[in-house]
């Protein structure tokens, strides 16, 4: 039986989830809806909520209440546990299920630091973004009023240290310094060292590469000096997309089982992600 999955946005993750849903046999899209669209007649098992991160919770909230569920790739890392307390009432009163974080970092960098910390307990983890386009920073500087177009480039410094390059190319007679405070002033940028630059075309420095190098050292037992190393170069908004359908399989998966309620990916068994008979995936896997 295949899973019925809508899309709400269409930008470069909505697109790349439509390509992860047509390529999977299991999967059947109904529908693509922009944000301001009519969502009274969704037909879905589950949405692929695609839509910029502060707008994620509004939409989360309206699907669940219809007892829908979704699937979202939310990056505001000191917000997602408060998103999973508020939508997890929510989720259980309707029967839905809500699986949130569900890109790559967070979601299955999340799913690889928990292994990590699950072979060596004692240690310390440390995740170097890039270099590469942070698509959730992007958006948030292409919201500011003056920004006609923008590109956040992450650099990693080394141990979980970054800093954050941003293009922007602005409006006619936007003010370039109102610009960069607003960009150096939100909650996206204020952790990390910034560096605003004003650019004639932001297309021309355009790429959607990114990466990242996951190091954890640290303690098995009483044995020390255990190194475990995670690398993987990407495109961006395709591999979030797989994530998302992946995940999405896994949400109708927990409602069918009836364990509704609001999940992050390091809660969900790995195999409710797959496709295929369960025998043949652990017989292949283990």
């Amino acid at each position: 039986m295949q899973t019925k999955i809508a899309i709400i946005g269409y930008g470069n993750i909505g697109r790349a989830v439509e390509q992860a849903v047509l390529a999977s046999e299991d999967m059947q899209l109904t529908g693509i809806y922009h944000h301001n669209d009519n969502f009274d007649h969704i037909d879905a098992d589950v949405v692929a909520l695609c839509t910029p991160t502060r707008e994620v919770p509004g939409f989360a909230e309206q699907m669940l209440q219809r007892g829908i569920c979704t699937v979202d790739s939310f990056d505001i890392h000191g917000q997602i546990y408060d998103l999973r307390a508020k939508l997890m009432p929510l989720a259980k009163q309707h029967q839905a299920v809500s699986i949130i974080s569900a890109g790559w970092d967070p979601g299955s960098d999340s799913v690889i630091r928990a292994l990590l910390m699950a072979m060596a307990p004692k240690g310390i983890t440390y995740t170097n973004f890039g270099p590469g386009r942070s698509m959730g920073h992007t958006v948030v500087v292409k919201a500011i009023a003056g920004v006609k177009d923008a590109l956040s480039m992450t650099i990693p410094l080394g141990t979980s240290i970054h800093r954050r390059m941003v293009y922007v190319e602005l409006e006619d007679g936007a003010d370039f310094k109102t610009v960069e405070q607003a960009i150096l002033h939100d909650d996206y940028f204020v952790h990390d060292e910034t560096h605003v630059v004003q650019v004639p075309s932001v297309d021309a420095l355009n790429n959607v590469a990114h990466g990242v190098n996951l190091v954890r050292s640290g303690v098995s037992g009483d044995t020390h000096n255990q190194r475990f190393e995670f690398n993987m170069e990407i495109n961006n908004p395709a591999l979030t997309g797989q994530v998302l359908v992946s995940c999405a399989r896994a949400a109708v998966r927990l409602q069918r089982e009836g364990r509704p309620g609001a999940y992050t990916m390091i809660e969900i068994p790995p195999i409710y992600m797959l496709p295929g008979d369960e025998e043949q995936l652990i017989r292949g896997l283990v």
